[in-house]
């Protein structure tokens, strides 16, 4: 019985690990680079960010060597800030874009930075662990239309649905 426990615990706090067979993380990834704020410009829905706008997030290193993720965005259905703490730490190498994120105790979702512009890191397009989580973030509150293009194609090529996208609004 015990054992039977035991694999039902490691399946459910890894259930939510890997990621779409089309995506692949980005190799030669510098964390020190992508650290600092990022703005949330396109997004497909999911009841953790439903109705928020203004959305960032803020990496900084932890002591661990981990990130602390502070995600942001704000409600106007509630009138009110809402703010998650997090934490990610890299799944396999320290040089690839693949990272595992928790927001609730031991409970990991994947992180995977599938494109990001080399030159300065002012843009990113993350996947989770399956379609049905995508992201376009961006040092800047918005992009030139050549890079929501691009994020557009990539994803529909690799199977995200973005028809789906939600555009966030940035004030």
């Amino acid at each position: 019985m015990n054992k039977l426990l035991l694999t039902v615990s490691v399946l459910l706090l890894n259930g939510c690990l890997g990621m779409p067979e089309s995506v692949k993380p980005v190799a030669n990834f510098e964390l020190n680079r992508y650290l600092g704020q990022w703005y949330e410009v396109a997004r497909l829905d999911h009841s953790f960010e439903r109705g928020l706008s203004q959305v960032t997030a803020n990496y900084t290193l932890k002591d661990d060597g981990g990130v602390r993720v502070i995600n942001r965005g704000y409600s106007l259905e509630d009138n009110e800030w809402k703010e998650a703490e997090g934490k990610a730490y890299f799944v396999n190498e320290s040089d690839e874009g693949y990272l595992k994120v928790s927001f609730f105790g031991p409970f990991y979702g994947s992180y995977v930075i599938f494109e990001l512009e080399s030159d300065n890191y002012q843009y990113a397009f993350i996947s989770g662990p399956n379609n049905d989580y995508l992201w376009l973030l961006s040092r800047t509150a918005s992009v030139e239309p050549d890079i929501l293009e691009k994020f557009v194609s990539l994803s529909k090529e690799r199977g995200f649905n973005t028809d789906e996208l939600i555009f966030v609004e940035q004030n």
